[in-house]
């Protein structure tokens, strides 16, 4: 809107309140600012909207926890939608919270090349976007729970069991950006340092990850009787990988190293358990209260240019995890 126009349309305002000041109340329009000021009827700039491929994956819980409470005690309200793995409800999710004037969008693990249409929206009401395993990309603002490194210490800590021989079933999930990253670093450190491992990849589904990890693992285990070898079962993250340990267990089959990342309670106690060999910790809540925190001071300083969270992970085995325990006990949580 110009400016003459936009002052006539405020003249005309006036007037009109003045006309009718004995029958009811009435304010002339003011320009809104800030982040997300005017993209939706009765706009909330300290609204954070949360757009996750799966609430109930637990690292995912864990990065809304994290980033609710960041939120909550910078007195800021948070609205969580799951789009359950599908990425055009994840755009219209996004395109929601714009139409509401949030102050900022989180995106939980889609990756930004399957957002087009919740970015741009974002984009043109000037709210910043950050992402948590979604990696970067036009649009985003802030980047956390970069997914490569995080596979690396288990994947490595697979390659030095095996030593070089055997067969692996890999897991694997690509509609996440996470789980992409994952599987092309588990890729490339196979080719170059177990090349002679045979590998069998099945993609799990959200949801249903849980199931599919057993499903993949029973026909697996059929083709890999004990006394074949090395034999060893890798998630992209480690839920999949509970769900082979499920067919593992049921078949009395004690020969099949298991390894996962993210390190969710549920993993850490398998480790502690001895029916999971490895796992990564990923503090999540941390990363989702610094999301917060980096995005808030995007906001504030006016500075939209793309920043990254990065927060190690911890290999956690059979060997470490008292001492892990120790300094982490909110693991078990």
């Amino acid at each position: 809107m110009n400016i003459m126009w936009k002052n006539r349309v405020v003249l005309a305002a006036a007037v009109l309140c003045t006309a009718i000041v004995g029958l009811s109340a009435c304010s002339v329009p003011e320009e809104s600012t800030g982040p997300g000021a005017g993209a939706g009827q009765g706009g909330d700039s300290t609204l954070l909207g949360i757009v996750t491929i799966s609430a109930t994956d637990a690292n995912n819980a864990r990065v809304i926890e994290g980033a609710t409470q960041a939120a909550e005690e910078a007195g800021w309200t948070v609205e969580v939608v799951d789009a359950a793995g599908n990425a055009d409800q994840a755009n219209t999710a996004i395109q929601n919270f714009v139409n509401k004037g949030a102050g900022m969008v989180f995106n939980l693990v889609f990756p930004a090349s399957s957002l087009g249409a919740g970015l741009n929206a974002a984009s043109q009401a000037d709210i910043p976007v950050a992402t948590w395993g979604g990696g970067p990309g036009d649009g985003i603002a802030v980047v956390a729970g970069d997914g490569a490194p995080f596979a690396e210490p288990a994947t490595q800590a697979l390659i030095d069991a095996l030593d070089g021989e055997g067969q692996v079933l890999a897991l694997t999930y690509r509609t996440g950006q996470v789980c992409r990253d994952r599987e092309a670093l588990f890729d490339e450190m196979m080719a170059e340092q177990a090349p002679d491992v045979v590998v069998t990849k099945n993609e799990v589904n959200i949801p249903g990850f849980l199931q599919d990890g057993a499903r993949y693992a029973n026909a697996w285990l059929a083709a890999n009787p004990e006394g074949s070898g090395n034999l060893a079962v890798w998630g992209c993250w480690e839920d999949p990988t509970l769900g082979a340990i499920s067919s593992i267990k049921q078949q009395g089959r004690t020969d099949v190293l298991t390894y996962g990342i993210n390190g969710s309670s549920t993993a850490i106690k398998a480790v502690q358990d001895g029916d999971l060999t490895a796992t990564v910790f990923e503090d999540a809540r941390a990363e989702g209260a610094k999301m917060f925190e980096e995005t808030l001071d995007a906001i504030d300083s006016g500075d939209f240019t793309p920043r990254t969270v990065d927060v190690p992970g911890i290999l956690v085995t059979s060997d470490t995890i008292d001492a892990f325990l120790d300094e982490h006990p909110e693991a078990l949580d």
